[in-house]
């Protein structure tokens, strides 16, 4: 129960003391338009005030991760806290700020634009690739996992199921092609508030049963003996360090009034994440060792576990609300996956999105190989999705090394989280052997790292030719 305490209180002065280092680095302008203002169209440019905004970043950003991805980091035991208190604080904050603030300062660009900026116009084709591949999976696993659970609620019914996810993709067709504060900006507080509310409960519930949370050990206690490097750092991404933030931080750059707002929107929001992580993470080994944990998430996956800690710390009614609000929370960033996605293909294609048949038009054929995707195994589909978010947030970090460089201020601050995640997916891809090499994990972990220093001297080696200076 300590270590769970402390680690709420170290997030807490993580957002107070280094978040607060990172928006002086990056010196944010309360004097600056920003593209709320000056690009206003009501469609994707609409300013919102700070506290609509805070609530759909965390929507957005949320998903199931934040909690499917802590209850499979149980596995390890408490060394899987110091991954989500950490990487929180110095890459996961870091890494949604910069993406949001660097956005808001070139337009409300997303990713690909600002690849093609700061790491080459050939590179952003690369990272164009990825971010859409990024958000199709997102969307197709976001649209299975909460069907999922839904259709456990009301009996396990397959035909059931088909039509849970037919409304899903309904509603999410109607999410992706309106005006950002016609469904997504009306909704989003009030489910940002339920999503608290459920997190809150568990976590009073957890101090109500009695089970004690494990106290901190570096001890590996997975029951299967997977490494814990490089392996956790995919399996908790959201709730520590999630590409698929930087997807979602340009869609609300485009809806800040003032710069002083980034720090509480994007960096803040990414601690909040995290204590919904941890408190995800603590319960799961609260409620069940190892073992147990394990028998559970092959027979049921995540979604079992979700149930049973939601009852058995809720009660039924209580458990039922909670887990209503762990649904919203990967429809929430389902629909804002569809809507970035339609938003990069609209901008790499020079569409104009005011007419609703131009947002028609880039949408739909997403919607069709999203609903292909969705007849894949869902344990397949989360390994790509958790090793394509990883590299994207690589992407997104050394974009954040670049412009901190150019600005001649403290570039390390995404530097070294840059190298790291460089070097753990590296060295998956080549450990595991469903979607990598196979190799024996030291050989791996030798070759990420040897990627992540390769392109750390090709990082410098770039940026001493480059002449440039961003004012």
């Amino acid at each position: 129960m300590i270590t769970f305490i402390i680690a709420i209180v170290l997030l807490l002065l993580g957002y107070l003391t280094y978040g607060k280092f990172v928006d002086k680095t990056f010196n944010s302008d309360p004097n600056k338009a920003t593209p709320a203002n000056t690009l206003t169209d009501g469609v994707d440019f609409v300013p919102m005030n700070s506290n609509k905004n805070a609530f759909i970043q965390i929507l957005n950003i949320a998903g199931v991760g934040p909690i499917f991805g802590p209850i499979l980091g149980a596995l390890y035991g408490p060394s899987a806290f110091l991954w989500i208190v950490f990487g929180s604080i110095f890459a996961g904050g870091v890494h949604d700020y910069l993406t949001g603030m660097i956005s808001l300062r070139y337009g409300g660009a997303h990713l690909p634009a600002l690849a093609s900026r700061f790491l080459g116009k050939s590179f952003s084709h690369v990272v164009n690739f990825f971010t859409l591949l990024l958000l199709l999976l997102v969307g197709t696993v976001f649209v299975s996992a909460p069907a999922k659970m839904i259709n456990e609620l009301i009996g396990n019914e397959t035909s059931v199921l088909t039509i849970i996810v037919f409304c899903i993709f309904i509603y999410y067709i109607i999410a992706t092609v309106l005006p950002i504060d016609k469904v997504i900006g009306k909704i989003y507080p009030v489910l940002g508030f339920l999503l608290l509310v459920s997190a809150v409960g568990i976590c009073i519930g957890m101090f109500m049963y009695g089970n004690p949370i494990p106290e901190l050990t570096l001890e590996n206690l997975h029951p299967k003996g997977i490494p814990y490097y490089p392996v956790i750092f995919l399996t908790i991404s959201c709730g520590a360090l999630s590409g698929f933030h930087a997807t979602q931080s340009p869609i609300i750059s485009r809806t800040i009034n003032n710069e002083k707002d980034g720090r509480k929107i994007f960096y803040g929001m990414m601690i909040l994440e995290a204590v919904i992580a941890m408190i995800w993470a603590a319960a799961a080994m609260s409620l069940m060792n190892g073992e147990d944990l394990s028998v559970l998430l092959e027979n049921g996956g995540p979604a079992a576990v979700v149930n049973k800690i939601a009852i058995v710390f809720l009660g039924t009614v209580g458990g039922t609300i909670a887990v209503l609000g762990v649904i919203v929370l990967p429809i929430t960033s389902g629909d804002t996956s569809f809507r970035a996605a339609r938003m990069i293909i609209a901008d790499y294609l020079n569409i104009d999105q005011k007419a609703l048949k131009n947002r028609f038009m880039v949408a739909i054929p997403l919607f069709v190989i999203s609903y292909i995707l969705t007849n894949m195994d869902f344990q397949l589909l989360w390994r790509y999705f958790s090793w394509a978010n990883q590299i994207t947030a690589a992407i997104a970090l050394w974009i954040g090394a670049v412009y901190l460089f150019q600005k001649k201020t403290h570039y390390i601050i995404a530097l070294a989280p840059a190298f790291f995640i460089t070097s753990v997916v590296g060295s998956y891809l080549f450990y595991d052997p469903t979607i990598g090499f196979g190799l024996e994990v030291m050989t791996s972990n030798l070759i990420g790292i040897a990627i992540s220093i390769a392109l750390t001297i090709l990082f410098f080696i770039v940026m001493k030719k480059r002449k440039e200076v961003i004012e």
